[in-house]
């Protein structure tokens, strides 16, 4: 698999590369399954345009779970805790949700974009996922209750202009 890390601009700043196993079980199984390259720090890979609204988190599979249902929310995977903390807000942003993984790294990073978002007035909403991650969610317990468990954290402006089914 392989993404392009994007500033905001949408201009490519580097690239994402994961190997998959050939039966589709999983990371392949070599020494560093994944890799990135260029100018990371700030950018991220991107699923749509952020305008007053923006999900980020960590990973990039962690990032296209809760996609699965909300499709039309603008999302951002930094690839990393330590990236997730620097991300570059876009001028319009009024709400961030923070995709976060449930460890001490996604506990820091969550913490960091909290205090740097209110300096620029943005309301920061954590996503916590019931396992490690949401994609441990969906993996585990299905869309259905994935949805269901987005559905109690987000914003009501949200969960009616984002929310499939």
């Amino acid at each position: 698999m392989i993404a392009a890390v994007t500033d905001l601009n949408g201009l490519q700043t580097g690239a994402h590369r994961t190997w998959l196993a050939p039966d589709g079980s999983g990371k392949a199984t070599v020494e560093a399954p994944r890799r990135a390259m260029g100018d990371l720090l700030g950018h991220g890979v991107r699923f749509g345009t952020a305008g007053e609204v923006l999900a980020a988190g960590e990973g990039i599979e962690t990032v296209l779970s809760p996609r699965q249902v909300l499709p039309e929310m603008p999302m951002l995977a930094a690839l990393s805790a330590a990236h997730l903390a620097a991300i570059l807000f876009p001028p319009a942003l009024r709400r961030l949700y923070v995709i976060r993984d449930r460890d001490p790294a996604g506990d820091g990073a969550r913490d960091s974009l909290v205090a740097r978002a209110a300096d620029h007035g943005i309301e920061v909403v954590s996503l916590t996922p019931l396992e490690g991650d949401f994609n441990d969610d969906l993996r585990l317990h299905g869309l259905d209750a994935l949805r269901a468990a987005l559905k109690d954290q987000l914003h009501p402006d949200d969960l009616r202009r984002f929310l499939v089914g």
